[in-house]
Order: structure tokens, then sequence, then C-alpha cells
């Protein structure tokens, strides 16, 4: 894991460093994909703050804390990204647990237990396209079959959800 630490208007010491870079390191240790960690930390206004932006694997997680002294921000900042780290670590284990499930394709149903609750005879009229939404319309239905009287081909006309319109049309293989 590559950890960057910039300080912005405050001077960097080595006890600062190594106090991120343990704190990091005891934070985010077991998560075994981390890229890189970078660290801001800095003064604004008599408030320190500090900021953590996390690659992990691909996702990036980001948490920022402001507080009276550097300590406290950098404590802060670190419960919050140690939240969002084990939100990620348990997606990636539920997600590999559905993944190992053995799953039974043979309960799925075959296509002779499909059963219809409804066939109809439908008359196919020849109509034009705009005659074709009328009459679905009319009728209340989602699709219409019907002959163009034009091109004299079965088409269907349906409506889609963005309340538009689709032709479907015959094509021989």
């Amino acid at each position: 894991m590559k950890i960057s630490i910039v300080g912005r208007k405050i001077k960097l010491t080595d006890a600062i460093k190594n106090f991120i870079e343990e704190k990091i390191e005891n934070t985010l240790g077991y998560i075994n994909n981390i890229v890189w960690v970078q660290v801001v930390v800095g003064v604004e206004k008599k408030q320190h703050f500090a900021e953590i932006i996390a690659h992990i694997g691909h996702q990036t997680i980001k948490a920022t804390a402001i507080s009276d002294d550097l300590y406290s921000a950098m404590d802060r900042v670190l419960d919050k990204i140690e939240k969002q780290a084990k939100k990620y670590k348990e997606k990636i284990v539920d997600f590999r647990k559905i993944s190992d499930d053995n799953t039974d394709f043979t309960a799925l149903p075959l296509v002779d237990d499909i059963r219809f609750s409804v066939v109809k005879n439908v008359p196919v009229k020849p109509m034009t396209r705009e005659e074709a939404v009328a009459e679905m319309e009319k009728l209340g239905y989602n699709f219409w079959l019907f002959v163009d009287k034009q091109t004299k081909q079965t088409q269907v006309v349906f409506k889609r959800y963005d309340s538009t319109y689709g032709i479907l049309l015959p094509e021989k293989r």
C-alpha cells in the first residue's frame, strides 16, 4: 500500500508522519487490495482538518474531518474511513458468497411446464401504423398485431415506458 501524506499550511514533522502512517496501517491494514492512500492534513482558520482518500480495488473512498487539533481530526477521519472500508469489505464478502453459491438450475421450469391462462384468436386487419396505435390505445393494450396496408407485412406496435411507440418487424432467418 502506497501512502502519500501532504501538509497544507502546516509543517509535517516525522512524528506526525509516523503517527499518520501507523494509524492508516492499523485502520486499513486488513484490506488486501488497497492500491494507494492519500492523506491531506492542514490548518484553515485555526481549525485543523484531515482528509483521507483511499483507492481500494475498483472503488475510491473518501472522508474529511475538522477539529481543534490535528490528532483529533485524524482520529475522526479514521473512524469515518474505517466505516466505509468495513462496508466495502462486507460488500466484497457478500458478493463472493453469492457467486460461490452452487445454484441448482434443474429446479427451473422447463418449456413444457409453461401454462397459458388465455389463448385468443385475433383477426389481423390491414391498417396503417397510426390506425394500429389508435386501436391499441382505444382498447387499453400495450401492443397490437396488425398487417401494414402498404407493405402487407405483419407488424407489432407497442408502447414503451417513456410513452413513445415501437414497431416489431418480423425477419426471416
